[in-house]
């Protein structure tokens, strides 16, 4: 049996993802992303985070401080943000830039990476906004017959 360099069985094991499969890798990532906060976060930094509900985000991606991020995002804890980011950050989804100021500024900003999977999440939100008068129409429809 020929031995393998370590870039080959990365290459290998990219070729076998499948998230079908209950000990792929990337059935993590795909609970990761999938998080309300992470969504949020996502369509925050890739937007000007002023738009209203259900128009479209098409603003410029651009860097936040962690206090914009804390008040645009409401309900979210400081240690939720906090942990949110740093994961986004592990991940490579989300540069951290600390400015040597007084205090000291902290700001996110979306990588290569974290902006191509904004572009798909956008769509998810933006599907979330204009449908839940009908989910929630459903919803109802469902609970009176079942109940």
């Amino acid at each position: 049996m020929a031995t393998m360099t370590a870039a080959q069985q990365r290459a290998q094991a990219k070729v076998e993802y499948n998230a079908f499969v209950a000990a792929c890798p990337s059935r993590k990532l795909l609970d990761r992303i999938s998080d309300k906060w992470v969504t949020l976060i996502l369509a925050a930094l890739g937007s000007d985070g002023a738009h209203q509900p259900g128009a479209d985000c098409a603003g410029e991606p651009r860097a936040m401080r962690y206090s914009e991020l804390a008040r645009l995002l409401a309900g979210i804890s400081q240690k939720m943000l906090t942990q949110t980011l740093r994961s986004l950050e592990r991940d490579g989804l989300v540069t951290r830039t600390v400015v040597p100021t007084v205090p000291v500024t902290v700001s996110y900003e979306l990588t290569e990476l974290g902006l191509s999977l904004y572009e798909m999440m956008r769509g998810l939100k933006a599907w979330a906004e204009v449908h839940m008068d009908d989910v929630l129409a459903h919803r109802e429809t469902y609970d009176t017959r079942a109940g």
